[in-house]
């Protein structure tokens, strides 16, 4: 693990990346980042609209962009989009520039946090468990390899999943 001023959050959508990040930014009181909103903020349109114009591909260059200034940025809690580590640049780069942790959730909780969510492209199939089980499959090796920190957000409370966190993340800016 490295020394670092900033946290990285990944994982799958309904992982927690967003409630947690807040969370602890508040705690750290340092400025909070979501990846996928502050695209929104830089297009001026939702990513499902950008999903529906430019593919799941343009958004995958929007998203590394954004990333690319965002880490720019000391100081931070960031929470990825959940498909951020599927290029080796983004990996890289977040690998180098601060602690990557790793929001675990099985699929029966990130179904049950997202099913009235309409608001996630990749969820709008007949059978979104199937898709989820899908991008678990794809994304897990990489998020494992990835993180500095893994912890379990379905079973956990919040307030625990943000105190293991900072503890971890302590424990490395102590060494």
């Amino acid at each position: 693990m490295k020394k670092t001023e900033n946290i990285y959050l990944i994982g799958l959508m309904g992982a927690g990346k967003t409630t947690i990040g807040r969370q602890l930014a508040t705690a750290l009181k340092v400025p909070f980042y979501d990846s996928d909103k502050a695209i929104e903020e830089s297009t001026g349109v939702d990513i499902p609209t950008i999903f529906e114009y430019e593919g799941e591909k343009g958004f995958r260059q929007r998203e590394q962009t954004m990333l690319g200034r965002l880490i720019e940025i000391d100081g931070i809690v960031l929470a990825t989009g959940g498909g951020a580590i599927l290029r080796e640049k983004n990996r890289n780069l977040l690998k180098k520039n601060g602690f990557i942790v790793y929001l675990e959730c099985s699929v029966e909780h990130i179904l049950k946090r997202t099913r009235r969510d309409s608001k996630r492209p990749l969820l709008q199939t007949d059978n979104p468990k199937e898709s989820i089980e899908s991008l678990f499959e794809q994304r897990e090796a990489l998020y494992l390899d990835c993180a500095d920190f893994k912890i379990d957000t379905g079973t956990l409370q919040t307030k625990m999943v943000v105190s293991a966190i900072l503890e971890a993340y302590e424990q490395i800016n102590d060494e």
